[in-house]
């Protein structure tokens, strides 16, 4: 009775062929759409190893204040800027899983967007909701060649802010981003 049972289909994305091509290409644009998840730059790791030990730095330095100033905490004075240096070492430790945790994808019909460990964020932007595709590059994203992508939508809560993509790869992203979404405004 089981020889003619279809086989089990493994869950998880669908295979390459299965996934819809946008409408957009359909009115003969030429425009992609991604199979999995795409990474940022491993020299995102730099960017954000260096706001870590800045701001870890700081943090270490206004717990030593009690030491300096003899405020009387007894072993805790000791203790407290030990256990901030330890937290900060450990959270510049996580800090390239982290960078590896973030990601997009380009779909059909939305944009997908995932960041985080612990508490992961996974956002899907449509298309035609997409109002404003801006590039940002802060003074060390601009000597590592990388940039920022956000997005802006009529809802504040679906913002999305894409970190560490090569400033060329970002520059396509939201030319491509921009041309699929006024073919899908238009539409609506």
């Amino acid at each position: 009775m089981t020889d003619h049972l279809p086989a089990p289909q493994p869950l998880g994305d669908p295979a390459p062929s299965a996934v819809p091509q946008p409408r957009a290409i359909s009115r003969g644009l030429n425009l992609p759409v991604s199979q999995g998840w795409q990474r940022v730059s491993g020299r995102y790791v730099v960017v954000e190893l260096i706001s870590n030990l800045i701001g870890w730095a700081v943090l270490v330095v206004v717990s030593l204040l009690p030491l300096i100033l003899d405020a009387g905490w007894g072993i805790w004075q000791t203790l407290l800027p030990i256990a901030v240096a330890v937290v900060g070492i450990v959270a510049c430790a996580i800090t390239p899983r982290r960078v590896r945790a973030i990601g997009y994808q380009l779909r059909a019909d939305d944009f997908l967007f995932r960041r985080g460990i612990f508490s992961q964020r996974i956002v899907a932007v449509p298309y035609g909701r997409m109002q404003i595709v801006d590039i940002n590059r802060g003074p060390i994203v601009r000597a590592l060649g990388l940039a920022e992508l956000k997005f802006v939508t009529a809802a504040a809560a679906t913002g999305v802010t894409l970190p560490g993509l090569k400033f060329e790869t970002a520059e396509s992203l939201r030319d491509h981003l921009i041309a699929v979404a006024e073919t899908r405004r238009s539409g609506l």
